[in-house]
């Protein structure tokens, strides 16, 4: 009868260690849960928004234009960012006057800015800024609400500060889905 018992604590004891195991490689190397603080993601993700970060897919892949990324804000531990990739490695971003933003000269098409980026939000983008073998340029939905690639406190985003690409929202449930591009 002990005999029995022990058995049955030490498979049961085995399996939630198993869980545990599991559990701890899902979450260090697969998939992460996060939540949107904030408004620079408007359009696309609002302020509460719970998200699953697919951390292995640019383990084989590299980020593309128009992904949406998790990167950790250099001066603040513990803090995060959730912004669109813009530009990618070896490419010149520069936005003009009147808020287009350019790639290598040419005006990008794209429909994910919530309005028109003004003249005193374009920062060090006035300028053109060509990006590293390593470099992305990031930026938020709501383009005149966004610390972002254009102000010198984030600047361009180092390929291994990526976390992963924002995968799956998760909560609230009436918006639940994969996010994807448009």
């Amino acid at each position: 009868m002990k005999k029995k018992i022990l058995q049955e604590l030490l498979s049961t004891g085995l399996y939630l260690l198993f869980v545990l195991l599991l559990t701890w490689l899902l979450i260090t190397f697969v998939i992460q849960r996060t939540e949107v603080d904030g408004s620079s993601m408007e359009g696309t993700l609002s302020h509460g928004d719970n998200l699953f970060v697919d951390k292995i897919s640019y383990r084989f892949n590299e980020p593309e234009r128009f992904d949406i990324i998790v990167f950790p804000f250099q001066y603040q531990e513990d803090t995060y960012y959730i912004k669109r990739i813009i530009g990618l490695p070896g490419e010149t971003v520069q936005i003009d006057e009147q808020g287009n933003i350019y790639i290598n000269g040419e005006i990008l098409k794209e429909s994910y800015g919530l309005e028109v980026i003004k003249p005193e939000n374009i920062g060090r983008a006035a300028q053109p800024i060509t990006l590293g073998e390593d470099e992305y340029f990031v930026m938020g939905d709501n383009r005149n609400n966004s610390s972002d690639s254009r102000t010198e406190v984030v600047g361009n985003i180092h390929r291994d500060d990526i976390i992963g690409r924002a995968w799956v929202r998760i909560w609230p449930f009436e918006k639940m889905g994969v996010l994807q591009h448009q």
